[in-house]
């Protein structure tokens, strides 16, 4: 038995005990009632992970993707084991699902108007049992309900409210929304095998706690965005422009953040003369995403736009009451920072647009959304499920640090955490790539020198 073939074991055995970890997280390591205990727990999954990547190494080449399938698997099943316990957004999509079955428009009515009592049951809005729990709260009515924001109309898009449709005849319940984020799961790391052509760097995704805790067991829409976004990027890698625009239109029709990747998908695009696959490409994309909404926008006009200019002043992102850009806000005044912001990740997808390899958009994708993350600075660390998708096909994994950073904000809030945990992730993303550098100009030196010299006989 060889080396390589040697190897298979102990790194199976730490992919057990990631997923013991993991169970352990999800069945009693609290929720954002009880969020004292999550950061020990994340930390200690965050170690199991990192040791069976490492260990993955020393697995021979033919026995990586099955080991890679199968420990995706089991880890997305963790998130299975109990209800969402750090996010209610799966109640929403229930929700959404169920408004949709029976023929209203999502974006037509609020989920406490009186209109749609009729579809209400226990799960979405318990009886009798206090209304005290984490994820319940009452509406203006004084019902109880486990949907966040009852008053406010649904801000999803219509990718992603086709896919809440789609889940409802499995149960209609936030059990079969859990699942249908482990079908994805899994579905996108079989993608990742299939598109990055290096089957390890699909455990980065497989194997990641992120999958289990927000696309699993909170079963964010944001796992479907992703999903879209590596086959859509596949695609255009091989020069497949229709299908890779049409699927990066759904992708960004799904949670809009997708649409970051599409300079990517245009890599080296201003270095050369635009080719009918690059413009094929963009107006797919483009094409697709506005095909989305039409459906929607007949059926409830601009109402299709939802909650989502509520939802960004909610956020912070509104001048005049900043909360976000917090690494920008350090150096800039306040009213200069959005535009600041935009400026650089302007900067950004111009160098991507110019300097972009092609043959690997993932790489310009992943500078571009990871920059975005860094400099709106958001709460939510699901947004981070894209760059985790997109680390998995380039492989530059000092970029976990982004959604890192997002989970540190989740759990603690207020702006120094803010500053601090989005800092140290920039830190990290610059600090890494040089000892990388360094480490592999140092072995390329010691190769030279170890090569004898030869003379002339």
């Amino acid at each position: 038995m060889t080396d390589r073939a040697r190897g298979v074991l102990p790194c199976a055995l730490a992919v057990a005990a990631l997923v013991a970890g993991l169970a352990l997280t999800v069945t009693g390591g609290g929720t954002l009632a009880d969020r004292s205990r999550l950061p020990g727990w994340y930390v200690l999954d965050a170690a199991l992970f990192a040791f069976a990547l490492l260990l993955l190494r020393r697995v021979a080449d033919r026995h990586v993707a099955p080991l890679v399938v199968v420990g995706s698997i089991l880890v997305a099943g963790t998130g299975l084991l109990a209800p969402p316990r750090t996010s209610d957004d799966a109640y929403r999509y229930v929700w959404d699902g169920r408004v949709q079955a029976a023929g209203v428009s999502p974006y037509a009515h609020t989920p406490d108007d009186p209109a749609l009592s009729w579809l209400r049951d226990p799960g979405l809005f318990p009886d009798g049992d206090g209304c005290s729990a984490w994820d319940e709260r009452r509406t203006a009515a004084g019902d109880c309900t486990r949907i966040n924001r009852p008053a406010v109309h649904t801000v999803y898009p219509p990718v992603a409210e086709a896919w809440f449709l789609a889940e409802h005849p499995f149960g209609g319940g936030v059990r079969g929304v859990q699942v249908g984020g482990a079908l994805l799961a899994v579905a996108a790391t079989g993608v990742l095998l299939a598109v990055g052509g290096r089957s390890r760097r699909a455990a980065l995704w497989g194997w990641c706690p992120a999958v289990a805790l927000w696309a699993v067991n909170d079963a964010h829409a944001d796992t479907l965005g992703a999903l879209l976004m590596v086959a859509g990027l596949g695609c255009a890698a091989r020069r497949r422009t229709g299908a890779g625009g049409a699927l990066l239109g759904a992708a960004a029709a799904a949670k809009l953040l997708p649409a970051l990747a599409l300079p990517g998908a245009l890599s080296g695009l201003s270095a050369r003369r635009p080719t009918r696959n690059d413009v094929l490409l963009a107006t797919t994309a483009l094409g697709t995403f506005a095909a989305a909404y039409l459906p929607y926008v007949v059926l409830s006009g601009a109402g299709v736009l939802g909650y989502l200019p509520g939802y960004l002043r909610e956020e912070g992102y509104e001048q005049g009451r900043l909360e976000r850009f917090g690494l920008l806000r350090v150096v800039l005044p306040d009213p200069w920072t959005p535009w600041a912001a935009a400026l650089v990740l302007a900067a950004v997808v111009l160098r991507v647009l110019r300097h972009g390899d092609p043959a690997r958009p993932w790489r310009g994708a992943l500078l571009v959304t990871g920059t975005a993350l860094l400099l709106v600075a958001p709460s939510y660390p699901w947004y981070g499920l894209l760059v985790v998708a997109l680390v998995a096909l380039d492989g530059r994994w000092e970029w976990l640090a982004v959604p890192a950073a997002g989970q540190v904000l989740y759990l603690t809030g207020g702006e120094d955490a803010q500053r601090a945990a989005y800092g140290a992730a920039l830190l990290w993303v610059l600090a890494v790539p040089l000892v990388r550098g360094r480490l592999r100009g140092g072995a390329r030196r010691a190769m030279a020198g170890a090569v004898p010299e030869t003379t002339n006989p």
